[in-house]
């Protein structure tokens, strides 16, 4: 009898605990908006996995989550729990994969459609697209260019010094030697072109841990202000419209 009882008791617990234990957060990401209710759903904000979503006549929101990236249209009444469709996960692990880089892997992924080329992997720094750029290390920074066509220099320029990084006929990639040049956290340099062509500036932002979900990382970028690579990352996860 008193060892029936210290079960009940036992079993009532753990019930108890679970009840208590806080939900695991579910919730995508919006990486972009557009219509009469933007307003409402800021890129960044986040969205409960059963949350109701109301959209009006020419709304567009675009929400990532932890199985890729989704556009709902209005006008309607949607979750993201109902939006099936296949795993992306598969495409976050190649796209953010950090080996790849130090391989020196090479290549390009097109957007939907007939969208931009997009670098194959998160961590290189597309030359051809000036501002802010979030590092996972700055051991092994790589350049990517969307073209493969001819030689190309560029000339970069910082407060600790210049770099000069030639792209040879037919590569996608070129080493940033950063025993020439450091990379550090919040450090800028002016980029120019081959033939002395402005190319704009590269702001680096170095993450201390990089999130391994998806809208984890998402929300990373944007708080960092990574936005060409919230873009790459949005679009390599996009989940094809029914």
């Amino acid at each position: 009898m008193a060892s029936s009882r210290k079960r009940r008791i036992a079993a009532a617990l753990a019930v108890a605990a679970c009840a208590l234990a806080p939900a695991a957060a579910l919730a995508g990401v919006v990486v972009s908006a557009s219509g009469p209710s933007a307003g409402s759903y800021p890129v960044g904000k986040k969205i409960g996995d059963s949350e109701r979503i109301v959209l009006r006549a020419g709304d567009s929101l675009t929400v990532l989550d932890g199985n890729g990236t989704r556009v709902l249209r209005g006008a309607g009444t949607f979750s993201l729990n109902q939006q099936a469709g296949p795993s992306k996960r598969g495409t976050f692990a190649v796209l953010t994969e950090r080996r790849s880089a130090q391989r020196m892997r090479t290549g390009a992924v097109r957007g939907e459609g007939t969208g931009p080329v997009h670098a194959p992997n998160l961590w290189y720094v597309d030359i051809g697209q000036p501002g802010t750029v979030c590092l996972a290390d700055t051991e092994r920074v790589r350049l990517w260019r969307a073209s493969t066509d001819g030689d190309a220099t560029y000339s970069l320029r910082g407060d600790a010094g210049a770099h000069t990084v030639t792209f040879g006929d037919g590569d996608m990639l070129a080493p940033w030697d950063t025993k020439v040049l450091p990379v550090t956290n919040g450090s800028k340099f002016q980029v120019s072109g081959p033939g002395g062509g402005a190319a704009g500036s590269l702001t680096f932002e170095v993450l201390d841990s990089v999130a391994e979900e998806p809208e984890a990382l998402a929300q990373q970028l944007i708080e960092h202000g990574c936005t060409k690579q919230l873009e790459v990352l949005s679009s390599a996860m996009m989940v094809a419209e029914g």
